[in-house]
């Protein structure tokens, strides 16, 4: 059994932090005071990202069933709950995560080998998944046993 740290532990520890500390500087963002601090809010919802979450409720509910290991995942000592995490998404200016968000492309970009394909601007990354639809749930369809592929498209 692994007694060392968990894998998005060890991933997070690669997200430079001061910087996330001066962008929130430069907003003025007065909320650290509270149980759940920016830094920790934005590693939840990368966790929630990471996980394939759908929704706060899925999130949270995962966290808390893991409330034991919440600070080792880096979540704080207290574990996330859905009022909390709701409030803060509300409260909190998105502007400290989407400049820390384009930070981090730009260092990615730095950090490829060939720089021949030189990136400007801003550039969104989409994800498509299929999902198989079982075609006697939808009986207008005509088809009543077929299972059929449709897509979904995150952005």
């Amino acid at each position: 059994m692994n007694q060392g740290k968990y894998v998005f532990s060890q991933i997070t520890e690669f997200i430079p932090q001061r910087y996330f500390e001066r962008i929130m500087v430069k907003y003025k963002d007065r909320t650290g005071q509270w149980s759940l601090t920016s830094w920790n809010q934005m590693l939840v919802l990368m966790f929630g990202q990471l996980d394939g979450c759908n929704s706060l409720r899925e999130l949270t509910d995962i966290t808390t069933a893991h409330a034991r290991k919440s600070f080792h995942l880096g979540f704080g000592r207290t574990p996330i709950n859905r009022t909390q995490l709701s409030k803060v998404n509300q409260i909190r200016g998105y502007q400290i995560f989407e400049e820390f968000a384009y930070h981090m492309v730009e260092l990615a970009q730095k950090k490829r080998l060939d720089k021949e394909f030189e990136l400007s601007g801003k550039y969104y990354a989409f994800d498509s998944t299929t999902i198989d639809l079982c075609m006697s749930l939808f009986t207008y369809s005509g088809e009543s046993e077929q299972c059929n592929p449709g897509k979904v498209n995150s952005f």
